[in-house]
This record gives C-alpha cells, sequence and structure tokens, in this order.
C-alpha cells in the first residue's frame, strides 16, 4: 500500500510517501482491517512532525489520527461491523499504532463509529478529533447547560466550529472570535448569536459587554498563549474556562484566582495515550451521536481543502499558516 512516512522530526519534507506492507493478517480477534478513503489532518499532526512523535524509537511513522473507509475484513469476534460499512474513528497516528496516512489500517471494533450516511469521505474523515474534543471540552470538562453564555475562541477553526454548533444543540448562547468578516459570516451561518472580530475590538470588553457586564458562565480556549490568560477576566465569578493547550509558564493565574474560576484542561488523546478502553470506547459513542446529528441536519463539518495523499507536506504547509477556516483533508480515492 501507499502511505505517507514520517522519516525524522523536522519539516514538511520529512514526510515521504513510499510502498510498505499492508497491515498484518490475521487479525485480532476485534479487530477491523479499513480501506482508508480519507484521512483529516490535525494541528497534532504538525506538532508530533516538527518535535517528534511520542514513540520517538519508533521511527519511521505513519501520522494522522483521524481516519474514513469501508471495512475490508474483520476478526473472529468483531460483532458490530461487517465487510463493507463505512465507518469513521480516530485511533492511531501519535507514533506507537499506525496512523492514517495511508491507504489500509487496522482498527479495533470498539474504537469505531458508523460513517455518517449523508456525508463525504473527506467531511467524515475531518470529523473525529475535532467532534470529541468540542464534546469533551464543553459538555464534560465545562459541564454546559441550557441556558448558559459561552465565549469560543476560533470559532471558525477545526474545533470552533464544531464546538459553536454543539454548545447551540445543548441550547446555549454562543460567542465567539474571528480574524476577518469572512469568518464572522461563516460563523453566524453555524449559529453563533455574538461574533467578536478581535484584531479590531478588545474581546474581553466585547464578551463582558454582551453579558451585561457579568461575564460568560463558560469560556473555550482553542488558541493558547497569551489568549488563555487575557480571557480570565471575560468569564464570570465561579465561572469555567477550558483550554484544549498546555498553559505556558508566563500564564498570570492572579484573575483566574480572584474570580474563583474553575479550569479544565481538555486532551482527547489521553484515552488513546494512556490505553484507557472504556474512554476510548465513551468517545466512540460520541463518534455515533454525532453521526445522528449530521445525517439529521443538526450538525455540520467544514472542509476548506482535500489535497491528495501524495501531497501531504502541502497540506501540512497550508495547515501552518494558521489562517485555515474549517478542516484539511487528504484523500486516498473517493471522496
Amino acid at each position: 500500500m501507499k502511505a505517507v512516512l514520517m522519516t525524522a522530526a523536522g519539516d514538511p519534507e520529512v514526510l515521504q510517501v513510499q510502498d510498505v506492507q499492508n497491515p498484518a493478517v490475521p487479525l485480532g480477534e476485534t479487530e477491523l482491517l479499513v480501506h482508508l478513503r480519507a484521512a483529516g489532518i490535525n494541528p497534532i499532526d504538525t506538532k508530533l512532525r516538527k518535535r517528534g512523535t511520542f514513540y520517538p524509537d519508533k521511527l519511521p511513522a505513519i501520522l494522522g489520527c483521524d481516519g474514513a473507509g469501508v471495512v475490508e475484513a474483520v476478526g473472529a469476534s468483531v460483532q458490530k461491523f461487517r465487510v463493507g460499512d463505512e465507518v469513521y474513528f480516530c485511533n492511531g497516528g501519535l507514533g506507537g499504532h499506525q496512523g492514517n496516512y495511508a491507504e489500509y489500517t487496522t482498527v479495533d471494533e470498539r474504537f469505531v463509529a458508523r460513517k455518517p450516511a449523508s456525508i463525504s469521505f473527506a467531511e467524515a474523515a475531518a470529523a473525529p478529533l475535532v467532534l470529541i474534543t468540542a464534546w469533551e471540552a464543553l459538555y464534560e470538562r465545562g459541564r454546559l447547560e441550557p441556558g448558559e453564555r459561552v465565549l469560543i475562541h476560533a470559532g471558525a477553526g477545526g474545533v470552533g466550529h464544531v464546538a459553536i454548533q454543539l454548545a447551540k444543540l445543548k441550547g446555549a448562547d454562543v460567542s465567539t472570535t474571528v480574524s476577518t468578516q469572512e469568518k464572522a459570516d461563516f460563523v453566524q451561518k453555524l449559529g453563533a448569536n455574538h461574533v467578536i472580530l478581535y484584531k479590531e475590538t478588545d474581546f474581553v470588553q466585547a464578551a463582558l459587554d454582551w453579558t451585561n457586564g457579568e461575564g460568560v458562565d463558560l469560556a473555550f480556549d482553542t488558541v493558547g498563549g497569551e489568549t488563555f490568560h487575557k480571557t480570565f477576566p471575560a468569564v464570570r465569578v465561579y465561572g469555567d474556562i477550558v483550554t484544549i493547550l498546555e498553559p505556558d509558564a508566563n500564564t498570570v493565574w492572579k484573575s483566574a484566582r480572584q474570580r474563583n474560576l474553575r479550569v479544565g484542561l481538555e486532551l482527547m488523546l489521553t484515552p488513546m495515550l494512556q490505553g484507557i478502553v472504556e474512554a476510548q470506547q465513551h468517545q466512540a459513542e460520541i463518534l455515533e451521536q454525532c453521526a445522528k446529528w449530521i445525517d439529521a441536519g443538526k450538525l455540520k463539518i467544514q472542509v476548506s481543502d482535500t489535497f491528495p495523499l501524495e501531497e501531504a507536506r502541502s497540506a501540512h504547509h497550508l495547515l501552518e499558516t494558521g489562517s485555515v477556516t474549517g478542516k484539511i483533508v487528504l484523500l486516498m480515492g473517493d471522496k
């Protein structure tokens, strides 16, 4: 099969397309062999490419946590799936288990969901990591409730654009930051109640004005760095802030402490890194519910650009510009 191999840590040129052996057969008892049709590209991919994977002794590695494709073979004890089923999932790609920048992969059936029938393989492959991240951040770390007000940073981004929709599905009111009027128009179509052009407006003051000076119930930081601690004053006293980035050493915590904020850290990769099977199964259940919403027209996945598998380098270059709306996807065949 063709696959994109990361041969060393470095710039996108370390990604090389090569012919490699197909995944080993026979399969494990509960494994699926999936003929991949598309693989989503996420910031974690570019970070691992630049700094090295979680398993540096296992180079070369195949990156890509997100995949969508067709089941081609099943293990002897597989219960939920059969050959020909279309599936999507977040599994592998961290340097240990093979990732999805390839034509085939194996994945335990417990970590897989049926692909939404109404969307393409490209859209399905773009979805898993961002859906799980936004779900866990808003619903589990942030404990979002109907009627609450939430501030979502970078609402036009991969995680942000689904976070807006998940918050609205929960019955919350959403304010979000974006960089351009084009992105403002995009997030309004997703249901955002209040849009802040952060290059032109102080987002903290805008959030306070929106909430009559109280601050939002929950802030969701998808940007990190200074944005994280600058957001503290925009959150109400006893409110919540959740970030998907590691707070840096220069974080100024005083305002968070004075406001008695509850701080949540969200890393959806934890179950995979720690081998927590029950949590990985729960993430597959999240994808199953989101598939129902997608097929009901209540949730949309924005794919901004697609590239053939052979052009993974170009896809990484584009993602690292930081200006992408929605997601970038690699295609291994039909969409």
